[in-house]
């Protein structure tokens, strides 16, 4: 029997749950019952012993005082944060009341939220799951990060896989594609720094200038959405110079001769007068990638946040096929590596307490539309009760003005498990405070390495906070759910989510075990796609209509001058900050300063803006008021809005997401932040 009772004075092993590709290890020192540090684990392969600012802060964020301890019931209107404390006991019983009057007219009316705010699979997606299928609840398309990219990967490579990150130090060219690993994937930096050292050359491909741009060989600073067209005029230079490895193609790819009949028209000149660059950068490019041995490309998720998200992942993921980079361990590509692991969903999640019925699934991205959607026969009921976990659905959906509407609604009852006092949690009719990472049991994959890792709790929960499993236990027990599954507990959970497959006992006592993957998985082929090769074309899309091969999709919104918006506008996260967590630690908010927008010289000299300004940011679905920096961090014509702060701490009670839509991408139905026109005017002179 393994023993579960919090020691006093321990160092206690743990995993960082935070959507980031490191997933490290985390040793937690607890002395006399509290959390007085966070580290590392030295001894874990990927983390050896480093975290980044944000984790390495985790006991500020525990301990905050701003933390909520105790369940908080609306006293005031929706959005003004005015709450009073309740019991847990009178908590649940409203709520559970609220949801059967709901559910006894039509369960479809209640919708989960949830996303990425845990990446644990039991503090995620486990006994919440099993409560709202019980219910027979919405279903949720949680497509809001990456989706888009994972179907492209999916239909190409056959799953979300690639390279092992290890290697990656041995590669002797390295493009970073949509990424800046500087801020946001550490830990895959320091490989690529210590491949730099034995003279590889590191090429990055981003709309900004990022910090990772800056301390690569070369930038090739390309539009938005314009990632596929850069990626065939490649192809094409490789076909004219022979730099192809036609045995490997012959052997284990699937469709080159239509592929190449497509790349063939991507010349030099039209990609570089698409994509806003020099012809000499991609020259360069396709000269590295088709001559260099060990070549390897770390794709993220930046560049897929457009209209032609999928199609882009599809075509660069064609490239280490083409020149057999596949055969080398330190060779090929790396964007997700989620498919290695198999949690036990059915087990886990529990889809067959939905019996027959099949309720409907609606989208996270269209959060907005969705809640003022007054419901038809063909869409279905009204959204009646939503509850909000793992998630801030107000300051990170798109089109932002859209979701407030939505949550303002004086009949939408809304329940949020939270941490702090969110903007959602302030529409919120109850907040019930949840754990953090130190104080509960959780298990999770990575989509950046191959390790399966443990998290045991460290410390007792602060005040009256539960574990969201907990939460909906009670729930569960208060809607009369009697099944043995809403009894398990979260150790138990913890097994169930890891299957049989997997050593528990290694697991417990190293806090990791290394999922069994080939060095070079795809050094002989063996996709796991339907063909078993890397598939060129797809007869899985071109049964469903769609273009069996990958194309470049131009953007919804492609700025030109004399538009009322002539600016494109990316979004990426401030360094400091996680999508929307860790805003409010006073210590990291303090770095970050205020929202900022990054402008060029020439487009803020245009609109007489200088560095420190007050900015409003504008299109036809809202603004926002931000500090600008007149940077070469920015190109001319794109305007980089760092986020994501919470609405309330914006300079005018909105953020970046003001001005995002709420369309989807070609393939995963995700959302297109980065695929967005706007206009810069100045407020305010500093």
């Amino acid at each position: 029997m393994i023993p579960i009772a919090l020691e006093k004075n321990a160092v206690v092993k743990g995993l960082c749950p935070h959507d980031c590709p490191d997933t490290c290890a985390l040793l937690t020192t607890v002395e006399d019952g509290r959390a007085t540090q966070v580290q590392g684990n030295p001894e874990h392969l990927h983390t050896q012993g480093v975290l980044c600012t944000k984790v390495s802060r985790y006991t500020e964020r525990t301990y905050s005082p701003e933390r909520l301890t105790q369940p908080l019931k609306r006293v005031g209107p929706k959005g003004s944060g005015q709450f009073e404390p309740v019991t847990w006991e009178q908590a649940i019983a409203d709520i559970a009341a609220q949801l059967k009057s709901i559910v006894a007219d039509n369960p479809e009316a209640v919708l989960p939220y949830s996303y990425a705010g845990t990446m644990g699979w039991v503090q995620g997606e486990s006994m919440a799951s099993r409560f709202f299928h019980k219910m027979g609840a919405s279903l949720l398309d949680r497509t809001i990060c990456a989706s888009a990219g994972g179907e492209g990967l999916t239909y190409t490579l056959g799953g979300k896989m690639g390279m092992r990150a290890e290697f990656f130090s041995e590669s002797k060219l390295i493009v970073i594609w949509g990424s800046n690993p500087i801020s946001s994937n550490v830990h895959f930096w320091r490989r690529a720094q210590e491949a730099k050292r034995h003279g590889a050359k590191l090429i990055c491909i981003d709309p900004r200038h990022s910090e990772t741009a800056e301390k690569c060989h070369l930038h090739l600073p390309i539009r938005p959405g314009t990632d596929a067209a850069l990626a065939f005029a490649v192809m094409r230079e490789l076909v004219v110079h022979d730099w192809l490895d036609s045995d490997y193609i012959n052997r284990y790819t699937l469709g080159w001769e239509a592929l190449k009949e497509r790349a063939m028209t991507w010349t030099l000149q039209r990609a570089a007068e698409v994509c806003g660059i020099d012809e000499s950068l991609i020259r360069e490019l396709a000269h590295d990638w088709g001559t260099t041995a060990k070549a390897a490309i770390r794709l993220n998720y930046g560049m897929q946040r457009v209209k032609g998200g999928g199609n882009a992942v599809r075509t660069i993921a064609c490239l280490p096929a083409l020149t057999g980079a596949w055969r080398d361990r330190a060779g090929g590509l790396l964007m997700s590596s989620s498919s290695v692991f198999k949690p036990n969903k059915l087990a886990l999640h529990r889809p067959d307490l939905l019996e027959a019925r099949r309720p409907r699934l609606l989208n996270m991205t269209t959060v907005g539309n969705d809640l003022n959607h007054p419901g038809s026969d063909a869409w279905g009921p009204q959204v009646k009760a939503l509850l909000v976990y793992n998630s801030n659905p107000m300051a990170i959906a798109p089109n932002s003005s859209k979701v407030a509407q939505g949550f303002a609604r004086e009949d939408l009852f809304t329940v949020v498990l939270e941490h702090f006092q969110t903007d959602t949690a302030d529409y919120a009719d109850y907040v019930l405070p949840a754990t953090t990472q130190l104080e509960h049991w959780d298990v999770q994959g990575s989509y950046g390495h191959t390790d399966l890792l443990l998290n045991k709790p460290a410390i007792a929960p602060v005040g009256q906070a539960k574990p969201n499993t907990e939460i909906f236990r009670l729930l569960a027990q208060a809607m009369a759910y009697t099944e043995p599954c809403f009894l398990e507990d979260d150790l138990s959970l913890c097994r169930t989510a890891v299957g049989a497959e997997v050593d528990f006992e290694t697991l417990w006592t190293q806090g990791y075990v290394s999922m069994p993957m080939p060095e070079a998985p795809f050094a002989e082929g063996g996709f796991p796609t339907p063909s078993g090769k890397c598939e060129f074309v797809s007869e899985r899309l071109a049964a469903q209509g769609l273009d069996p091969l990958p194309n470049h999709v131009p953007n919804y919104e492609v700025p030109a001058a004399g538009q009322p918006y002539p600016l494109a506008m990316i979004s990426p996260p401030a360094r400091n900050f996680l999508n929307s967590s860790f805003v409010n630690v006073a210590s990291l908010r303090a770095i970050e300063k205020e929202p900022l927008l990054e402008i060029n010289e020439i487009d803020a000299k245009e609109r007489n803006i200088s560095t420190g300004d007050t900015v409003k940011v504008f299109n036809d679905r809202g603004e926002y008021h931000c500090k600008a920096d007149v940077s070469r961090r920015a190109r001319a014509g794109v305007v980089n809005g760092l986020g994501i702060w919470w609405r309330k701490m914006g300079l005018n009670g909105t953020n970046v997401n003001e001005v995002t839509s709420q369309l989807l991408t070609d393939l995963g139905r995700a959302p297109v932040f980065y695929d967005c026109q706007v206009e810069v005017s100045l407020v305010k002179k500093a």
